[in-house]
């Protein structure tokens, strides 16, 4: 039977990070496959739960998690309920909470320990776990899933000087229409940590297998990102999706009983790479 195990843990800062598990209790010592959310994403966005279920019935245990500063709360798990916390997120922030999450999981203390885990991000959250990868010898596979090449792509380089300026910048959420505020600690910290934040460079680090799958009609993070990160490690498989945008056919909310055929593909691709 497949079942769900929550946990709340500290993350950066201090803020809780909700996580959930879902596994075959058949299975309690199946591998572990963590999912790292995007930019403006979240654990439970979209068609998240409904691919954690297939993994766990294809024999892993699925962990998602939010990141300590993606502007999700305890209460409110699946809105932007803390701007605030949004605003003063960085990538450093997310490495940190990405490194709590894997100590909390090979460490055992509330599950069977384990000693190397599988590591998938999505977008921004793959950018993350690229540079993860290349550092923690504790991640023994890697999938990407229509992951940045780099940080600053997540905005229009014009928008820099004026956010310096200010001191913040906006980010629409076109669901909801909110206005999420990044304030240019963001920025401060690519100036501060240009080497360890440089995801092409890390890519290009990485040793462990690794798996990178795009769609051909992303139109957030176009396909080209996926070629670089190949070109930076080639030895990495590259898979491309035809007809795929940036969640694979997902939306949120997401009302149907099954994934959309584009993510079930992907999860038929990730699944097939971390068995061999």
């Amino acid at each position: 039977m497949i079942k769900k195990q929550y946990f709340t843990i500290p993350g950066a800062k201090g803020r809780s990070m909700l996580m959930d598990l879902t596994f075959d209790e058949t299975l309690k010592d199946a591998p572990v496959v963590i999912f790292a959310h995007g930019f403006k994403g979240f654990k439970d966005w979209g068609a998240h739960n409904l691919m954690a279920r297939y993994f766990a019935e294809n024999g892993f245990r699925f962990l998602k998690f939010n990141f300590s500063h993606n502007g999700t709360t305890t209460d409110h798990p699946t809105e932007f309920a803390n701007i605030i916390a949004f605003s003063d997120n960085t990538f450093s922030i997310e490495l940190q909470d990405l490194e709590t999450v894997i100590d909390f999981i090979c460490g055992g203390s509330a599950m069977p320990s384990v000693s190397g885990v599988y590591l998938m991000g999505h977008s921004m959250g793959g950018g993350i776990s690229i540079i993860k990868t290349a550092e923690d010898e504790r991640i023994v596979k890697l999938v990407t899933m229509a992951s940045i090449s780099g940080f600053r792509n997540l905005w229009a380089k014009e928008i820099e000087q004026q956010w310096r300026l200010q001191g913040i910048a906006y980010f629409l959420n076109k669901r909801t229409g909110q206005q999420l505020p990044l304030k240019v600690s963001a920025l401060i910290d690519l100036d501060k940590y240009p080497a360890r934040l440089d995801i092409l460079a890390r890519a290009s680090e990485i040793r462990q297998p690794w798996l990178i799958v795009h769609g051909d009609a992303d139109p957030t993070v176009p396909v080209a990102h996926a070629e670089e990160l190949k070109a930076a490690n080639p030895g990495a498989e590259l898979v491309i999706v035809p007809g795929a945008d940036h969640t694979f056919g997902a939306s949120q909310p997401y009302l149907e009983n099954t994934m959309p055929a584009l993510l079930l593909e992907f999860c038929r691709q990730a699944i097939s790479f971390l068995e061999n």
